[in-house]
């Protein structure tokens, strides 16, 4: 599973708006292109999973 993250460099660690996470790479973009249509958002794995388990890596 993966996440797309885009930063603002404007703001400071910590700011709310430092940072955005998005689900999907259509939400990341939709996103962008209302919000900073030259700004880029990143792809990310997601490490572990949401039932908490270990899982081992690949």
């Amino acid at each position: 599973m993966s996440v797309f993250v885009y930063v603002n460099t404007a703001k400071q660690i910590g700011d709310v708006e430092h940072l955005k996470v998005f689900a999907t790479e259509v939400a990341a973009k939709d996103w962008l292109d209302e919000n900073d249509p030259e700004g880029v958002a990143f792809e990310y794995e997601v490490l572990g999973s949401a039932t908490g388990k270990r899982e081992a890596a690949d």
